[in-house]
């Protein structure tokens, strides 16, 4: 079977699952559609931009070891131009050091086979409602400027000199986290609890490769961040910029 088209219901929440096992696929497209999903699947990467332009699925789940480019490739290619939708990994490895490896390539989630469908489901529905809204403990209204940066968490979006930059649900979610709690020192343990929900995977190494992504993107010398600060041995701390209070510019573009 080459490629699964969707069903015609609109109100499920559309998922693309791409694995080269077929049995595999057809097991999780049936179970997840008695869950309310409507799942499309492909064996490989070879469709995958087609379907995310013409079926715009809300979430997509990759297999690791995928015949042509593999699910880490295809996750660095599409968080490299701008794909925010959030992204699961499977892979028959289940190590931590493969985990670290798949989050920063962009992955907003990781799962070890063999598993069981309902553990699946409940990431999937742990990094949805990370990407649909923040938890009911932080609020979202207004925006935070720092250097050329505004944080708009009404819109959930981050631009650079008036235009949008794109998140993955994670790193929205810790960014939102540390400029809620700007100048305070924020342990690990803390920014996991606020940042991941229930059914998802959290490690302190994870909250590391995320703050890692987010100075690349932030900071001009991640080395020497100048916003996300590290606090020894505790944890992080994001540290506004005071001259930054100044109306950011529009983007013509």
């Amino acid at each position: 079977m080459a490629a699964v088209l969707p069903t015609t219901v609109t109100h499920v929440k559309k998922i693309l699952l791409i694995d080269d096992d077929p049995e595999l696929r057809q097991l999780l497209a049936t179970y997840l559609g008695r869950q309310g999903y409507d799942t499309l699947l492909l064996p490989d990467t070879r469709q995958l931009d087609a379907f995310l332009e013409r079926y715009q699925p809300q979430l997509l789940i990759l297999d690791l070891m995928l015949p042509g480019e593999d699910g880490l490739s295809a996750c660095r290619r599409l968080r490299g131009r701008g794909e925010a939708r959030p992204i699961i990994m499977l892979t028959a490895r289940d190590e931590p050091v493969d985990r670290v490896i798949g989050l920063e390539m962009g992955a907003d989630d990781y799962l070890g086979k063999p598993f069981d469908p309902r553990e699946l489901v409940a990431r999937i529905e742990a990094v949805l409602r990370r990407g649909g809204r923040p938890p009911a403990s932080e609020p979202q209204r207004g925006t935070v400027r720092f250097g050329e940066w505004l944080f708009d968490r009404s819109t959930r979006q981050l631009l650079k000199d008036g235009c949008p930059v794109a998140l993955t649900s994670g790193e929205f979610a810790l960014l939102n986290v540390l400029v809620t709690h700007a100048n305070q020192t924020m342990k690990r343990e803390r920014l996991i609890e606020l940042t991941r929900r229930e059914g998802s995977d959290s490690f302190d190494r994870a909250i590391d490769v995320q703050i890692h992504r987010l100075r690349r993107l932030l900071e001009s010398d991640p080395a020497q961040p100048r916003f996300l600060q590290t606090v020894w041995g505790v944890g992080y701390v994001f540290v506004p910029d005071a001259a930054s209070e100044a109306a950011a510019p529009r983007c013509d573009s």
